[in-house]
């Protein structure tokens, strides 16, 4: 080894040793004829000093050390002079008296100082990614992704469950997100898939016998970008026989214990909090909650439908709903605050909000107010446990409509007033529906997918009213991000064909387009489940981060490019050649 020890370890214990170290020249600082430079690794940082009264040939090399240059330094370690300690850094109470320097490898100026005080732009740091992933924020984002797939690994390991790799050259089957194709050059004008997920090989693995796999899996969906999202990505998957919903969260929950306690040293509270979708939709407006703050709903139909507010009266002819999110101490809002909520309520297609002040102990304000006599005023106040210096927002449209909209309302509010606190907070969403209508081909369509078992109690309203069967699907959110979502799969024939029936396509038609998988359904298929945790969005959300590209080595931008190589790129007539294709480019 070119070196004794990292840049990040040395100690007062390590006192008179002779080292070797490796690494960049961070900084040289030259103090009057001594030359201190700060050498780095991915460990840290060692304060190594050129004194030419100790070594002049290492102190005139040092003179011409430049940033990033790729140096080692063979020296002493002492204790750093009084007053000169660095108690931020571990290495900070020594330093290394240089006896000899070799420089290993130059380097030009960098396009961007290599340190966390300024973070250089998106472009540039994806375009020169190997020296940002240099900084030490970077470095602590990847060794806790490392740190994190090793714990998952451990855990699972210990619940009995096989890493199993399952392959990338796949054939797509119908459903799901946008597929990437690739030609197969030994089959002229045949082509792969690359897999969105493994769903139907670890459902094959079920049957195979093996009955607890995981992988960390690479997933690959040609779909448009944002921070959330990239074209490749990672999950943690996982499937389990002989099983129930609860036996599926219970394993994800231990998993997750074990590493947040391994990694970042936190105590998560097992078991999660579990909710309905309605519960989430009907409190929070949405299915993945954020719950680290209240500013629950109040659903006021009943009582709003008896004001004199026409709005409020038709929506609830219709059969429709009025929520009101009493947003606590928000009647400092001003005008233009409130009327920001409301481009927000209008941006998830409600045409916008209407809002009351509590100015006194029972005294509402605002435009609407003349519309609702004084014992509906008393009542609202009542249910929406008003006080004064509130201000009481309502969103009224079809069910689902509202509640999202007063949902994104929430959010903006919870930020506006600081509620949002500093935590994790996990919860289960579960009981999700089955189908659900799709006004565009006037049919019902699978909420999850068409192997998702529906809850025995439900079962009888298959052929009936579709719309109230619940599904044995789960999905995992943590601080109003869905971690992953899984449901507990359909193994029995009679069951798959009506569930099938009900979205207008029999077996025999499915059997035609998942045939390699219906054949292998002919042999015994044990109940079986599973979940995918999204890898990338729980590392970021464990770093305090929404941009999963923060955690992951070589992202692609918003375009779905990547300036560090170029890619994609086009390809030469030799290479199309050679697959049997041609080009012949559409333009939108």
């Amino acid at each position: 080894m070119k070196r004794t020890h990292t840049c990040g370890e040395l100690t007062k214990k390590d006192l008179q040793k002779e080292v070797v170290l490796c690494g960049w020249v961070h900084t040289r600082r030259d103090h009057g004829g001594k030359i201190f430079v700060d050498l780095r690794d991915r460990y840290g940082i060692t304060q190594s000093v050129f004194d030419p009264s100790h070594n002049k040939q290492a102190h005139e090399t040092a003179q011409h050390l430049g940033r990033e240059w790729v140096i080692q330094i063979t020296g002493h370690v002492r204790l750093r002079p009084e007053g000169m300690t660095n108690s931020k850094i571990v290495t900070g109470e020594v330093e290394v008296l240089c006896d000899n320097l070799q420089v290993l490898d130059q380097a030009e100026t960098p396009p961007f100082e290599v340190d966390d005080r300024t973070i250089p732009s998106e472009d540039l740091r994806l375009l020169h990614r190997y020296l940002d992933l240099r900084r030490p924020t970077m470095q602590q984002r990847l060794l806790i992704r490392h740190k994190a797939a090793q714990a998952a690994r451990e855990y699972l390991s210990s619940q009995n469950f096989m890493e199993i790799e399952t392959p990338m050259l796949v054939r797509t089957t119908p459903g799901g997100a946008r597929v990437f194709k690739t030609p197969s050059r030994v089959h002229p004008g045949k082509f792969f898939a690359l897999p969105e997920s493994p769903q139907t090989y670890k459902q094959l693995l079920m049957i195979s016998g093996c009955d607890r796999y995981f992988q960390l899996a690479r997933c690959m969906r040609d779909e448009d970008l944002r921070a959330d999202r990239q074209p490749e990505f990672t999950q943690i998957d996982l499937e389990m026989s002989f099983v129930e919903e609860k036996d599926v969260q219970n394993i994800i929950e231990g998993m997750i214990k074990h590493i947040y306690k391994k990694v970042i040293n936190t105590d998560v509270q097992i078991p999660f909090q579990r909710m309905t979708y309605h519960d989430a939709m009907n409190k929070y407006g949405s299915d993945k909650p954020d719950l680290r703050f209240g500013l629950e709903f109040v659903d006021v139909t009943e009582t709003v439908k008896h004001s004199d507010f026409g709005v409020f009266k038709s929506i609830a002819d219709k059969k429709g709903k009025i929520f009101c999110l009493n947003a606590k101490g928000a009647s400092k809002f001003s005008r233009t605050e409130i009327e920001e909520l409301i481009e927000i309520a209008k941006l998830y297609k409600l045409p916008g909000l209407a809002w009351m002040k509590v100015i006194g102990k029972n005294t509402l304000e605002g435009s609407i107010v003349k519309y609702f006599q004084a014992n509906i005023q008393a009542q609202l106040i009542t249910e929406t446990n008003a006080q004064e210096g509130d201000l009481l927002l309502f969103a009224a449209d079809d069910w689902e409509k509202a509640a999202t909209a007063l949902g994104q309302v929430r959010l903006a509010v919870g930020k506006k007033l600081n509620l949002i606190k500093d935590e994790y907070k996990f919860c289960w969403v579960i009981d999700f529906p089955m189908y659900e209508w799709n006004e565009e081909i006037n049919n019902w369509q699978a909420k999850h997918h068409i192997f998702t078992h529906p809850k025995e109690e439900d079962m009888d309203k298959l052929e009936t009213a579709p719309g109230e069967v619940r599904a044995k699907a789960y999905d995992c959110v943590l601080n109003g991000v869905e971690l992953g979502g899984g449901s507990i799969r359909i193994n029995r024939k009679d069951i798959q064909a009506r569930v099938l029936h009900v979205i207008g396509l029999e077996y025999e038609d499915a059997e035609k387009r998942f045939d390699f998988m219906f054949r292998a359904f002919k042999y015994g298929v044990p109940p079986h489940g599973g979940i995918a945790i999204g890898f990338d969005r729980f590392v970021a959300l464990m770093c305090g981060l929404n941009d999963i590209r923060e955690v992951i080595a070589f992202p692609r931008d918003k375009a779905s490019t990547n300036p560090l190589d170029g890619s994609p790129q086009e390809w030469t007539p030799e290479f199309l050649k050679e697959l049997h294709l041609k080009l012949d480019i559409v333009k939108k």
